[in-house]
C-alpha cells in the first residue's frame, strides 16, 4: 500500500509549480540539427561508387573466359574427358608461377566438367583442396572423407524417400513394382531398412584424435560407397609434400587398384618445377603421367586479362586510359603475375574510393604499388624466424646510426649484443652470413661481396626495405623481448 506522504523515488516524475516549462522552447531541444546529422559512415558513402562488381578482382573469383590459357585448358579437357566416359583419367600435374593463372584453368574445366556431368547424367565429383593450408596426411584424409560422408548420407536420403513412395504405391497397386528390381513390398522394405543402417554408420572423421590408417579406411569406404569417378584436386601440391612428405599422395595414387565401384584421379598443382625430385621413384611415376606448364604472361597478355576483368568488375568510364596498361606494366616485372595485376587494379580502385575520385588514374595506380610492396614487406618480414630477425634488426640499428654498406662482421656484432639482451643461442659468423645471404633472396636487403684484397672479402649490405616500417614490425614480435635496450649499445660504438 503506497504512502502518499512518502519522499518521491528517483524515477518519479517531478511536476511540482517551479518545474515550469513555459520558458523552454522544445522545438530547439529535440530538433536541433536534426537535418545535418551526419554518422561515422555518411561521408564515405557520398561519393559515386567506382566498382560494379569487386570480387572478380579477387583472386577466388573464377571467372567465364580465361584469356591466353585456351591450350592449356584443351589440354586438360582432352584428359579428364574420360570420366564422362566412366573411365579412370590420367593423373595430371600443373607446374608454373604464381599468378600464372592455374588454379583458376584447374577450377574452370572441373566446373565443365560437373556441369557436363550432369546433364548427362554420368556420376563424376571434383573435389578441391588448398595443401597450404590442408597441409598434413591426416587433415587431407579427413576432409575429403567427411566430403564425401555427407554427400553420401544425401544420397541415402534422397533414395530411402523414393523407396517410400515406391512403396506406399505398390501397396495400392501390387503391378507398380513390375519395372523395379524389387519383387514385393517386402524387399522395398528389407532395402530401406539396409540404407538406414548405412547411413547410422557414416560416421564424420575428427580433424584429430583417429590413427591415419583408421581416417584412410574410412575415406576409402566413403568414396567406394557408390559408383562415381573422383577428381581430387590438390593444390600448391609440394606444399603438402615438404610437410608431410609423400605418403598422402601414395596412398591416393594407389586406390584404383583396391576400389571397387569408385575411380579416383589426381590433379595436382605447383610452384615448384622441381618437387618431384623428392617423391618416390613409385609415386612420382603414377602421379607425373600427364604434365602441364603455364609460362608466365607478358604484359600484352595481363593487359588483356586485366581489360576482360574491368569491363565487369568497375562502373563504366570509371578507368583513365592509362591505369590498365600501368597495372600490366607492374606485373609483368613480377615474373608476369596475373594475381599481382588484379590486386594492384583493384586496391588502386578501393584507393580512389577512399579519395572520393571520380575514377581511377594514375596516381592511384603508383600508390597502390606503393601499398602492396609495403604489405609484402610486412609479411615477409612478420615470418621470419627469430634467428633471421635478429640479424635484420642489427642491419636497421647500424643504418640508423649512419653506417651505410654495413660489412658482415658490424653485423655479426650486434647480432651477438642482442642474443645475449634477449638470452638466445647465439649462431657461428658463418650461419649469420648465410641467414643475410636468404634475406637478400627475400629482397629485404641487398648483399654485394666485395674484395678487401688481401684482408679477404665481405658483403656489403644495405636495406631495400623502409626502414621505419621494418623495425615496427620487428619490435612487435614479443619474442625478440626489450631489444630497444640494445640501442644504447650500438649508439655508444660510433660515438666513440
Amino acid at each position: 500500500m503506497s504512502d502518499e506522504n512518502s519522499q518521491p523515488t528517483d524515477d518519479a516524475v517531478d511536476v511540482s509549480p517551479d518545474r515550469s516549462f513555459d520558458n523552454v522552447d522544445l522545438d530547439d531541444v529535440v530538433f536541433e540539427d536534426e537535418g545535418d546529422d551526419q554518422g561515422l559512415f555518411d561521408d564515405l558513402l557520398s561519393g559515386e561508387p567506382i566498382f560494379e562488381n569487386k570480387e572478380v578482382l579477387r583472386p577466388s573469383y573464377t571467372p567465364h573466359e580465361l584469356p591466353h590459357r585456351k591450350d592449356q585448358i584443351n589440354n586438360m579437357a582432352t584428359i579428364l574427358v574420360a570420366a564422362l566416359r566412366g573411365e579412370t583419367p590420367s593423373n595430371i600435374l600443373i607446374y608454373g608461377k604464381t599468378g600464372t593463372g592455374k588454379t583458376a584453368s584447374a577450377k574452370f574445366v572441373s566446373k565443365e566438367l560437373e556441369s557436363t556431368s550432369q546433364k548427362y547424367d554420368v556420376p563424376c565429383n571434383v573435389e578441391y583442396i588448398n595443401c597450404e593450408v590442408t597441409d598434413t596426411q591426416y587433415r587431407v584424409l579427413a576432409q575429403l572423407a567427411n566430403k564425401f560422408i555427407e554427400s553420401n548420407r544425401e544420397w541415402v536420403s534422397n533414395r530411402v524417400e523414393e523407396l517410400d513412395a515406391l512403396r506406399e504405391e505398390a501397396a495400392a497397386d501390387p503391378t507398380r513394382l513390375a519395372d523395379t528390381d524389387f519383387d514385393s513390398p517386402e524387399e522395398v522394405d528389407a532395402r530401406i531398412e539396409e540404407l538406414e543402417d548405412d547411413r547410422e554408420e557414416m560416421e564424420s572423421v575428427p580433424m584429430t584424435g583417429w590413427p591415419t590408417d583408421r581416417v584412410y579406411n574410412t575415406f576409402f569406404e566413403a568414396v567406394d560407397y557408390e559408383e562415381r569417378v573422383v577428381v581430387i584436386m590438390l593444390d600448391e601440391i609440394d606444399k603438402l609434400v615438404e610437410k608431410s612428405g609423400d605418403d598422402t599422395l601414395y596412398n591416393l595414387s594407389r586406390m584404383n587398384s583396391e576400389l571397387e565401384n569408385s575411380r579416383v584421379s589426381i590433379i595436382g598443382i605447383s610452384n615448384d618445377l622441381k618437387f618431384t625430385d623428392f617423391l618416390d621413384p613409385r609415386v612420382k611415376s603414377s602421379l607425373g603421367e600427364e604434365e602441364i606448364v603455364f609460362p608466365p604472361y607478358d604484359a600484352n597478355q595481363l593487359r588483356d586479362i586485366l581489360q576482360h576483368r574491368a569491363e565487369v568488375a568497375f562502373k563504366a568510364d570509371a578507368l583513365s586510359d592509362d591505369v590498365i596498361p600501368l597495372c600490366a606494366a607492374f606485373a609483368a616485372q613480377e615474373h608476369g603475375d596475373a594475381r599481382r595485376a588484379l590486386d594492384l587494379l583493384r586496391t588502386a580502385g578501393e584507393l580512389a574510393e577512399r579519395d572520393q575520385a571520380e575514377g581511377v588514374n594514375e596516381k592511384h595506380v603508383r600508390k597502390a604499388q606503393e601499398k602492396i610492396e609495403l604489405d609484402r614487406v610486412v609479411e615477409v618480414v612478420r615470418t621470419l624466424p627469430t634467428q633471421s630477425k635478429l640479424v635484420l634488426f642489427s642491419i636497421i640499428s647500424l643504418e640508423k646510426n649512419g653506417v651505410h654498406n654495413v660489412n658482415t662482421g658490424e653485423v655479426y656484432n650486434i647480432y651477438k649484443r642482442l642474443c645475449e639482451e634477449i638470452d638466445a643461442d647465439v649462431l657461428t659468423q658463418r650461419r649469420v652470413t648465410d641467414l643475410i645471404s636468404e634475406l637478400d633472396m627475400l629482397g629485404i636487403v641487398n648483399a654485394v661481396v666485395v674484395s678487401k684484397g688481401r684482408y679477404g672479402r665481405t658483403k656489403e649490405i644495405s636495406l631495400s626495405v623502409p626502414i621505419d616500417e621494418t623495425e615496427a614490425v620487428l619490435m612487435s614480435d614479443s619474442r625478440l623481448g626489450d631489444i630497444e635496450s640494445v640501442q644504447p649499445f650500438v649508439q655508444a660504438r660510433f660515438d666513440n
